[in-house]
């Protein structure tokens, strides 16, 4: 069973923006997209660990801050002709707040 916790509202993050949410073993990185749409990953590339909570929002895609790597938000892949993946966690949106299933 999923355990859901609310994060944030939806209006807290900027479009294009995001939101680091600190666990016991992580912190991810909340995204919203031009259209609303909410990703969470964790927040370090898998390239150098780089902080994506800190890079720039393209689409469905986040490049890292520090190698330019770009990360697919809803996969956690990493776009060729890089390679690797982060952790993807589940989001939905509710009365204008955002839940997260860790």
């Amino acid at each position: 069973m999923s355990n859901w916790i609310e994060i944030a509202a939806l209006e807290d993050i900027p479009k294009l923006g995001s939101r680091v949410v600190r666990t016991d073993t992580m912190n991810v990185a909340v995204f919203r997209t031009r259209d609303d749409q909410v990703f969470a990953i964790k927040d370090a590339c898998p390239h150098k660990q780089g902080p994506l909570s800190q890079g720039i929002v393209s689409g469905t895609t986040v490049t890292c801050p520090l190698h330019n790597w770009k990360i697919d938000l809803a996969s956690g892949e990493a776009l060729g002709p890089d390679e690797g993946c982060t952790n993807t966690f589940s989001t939905r949106i509710e009365d204008g707040k955002i839940f997260l299933s860790l």
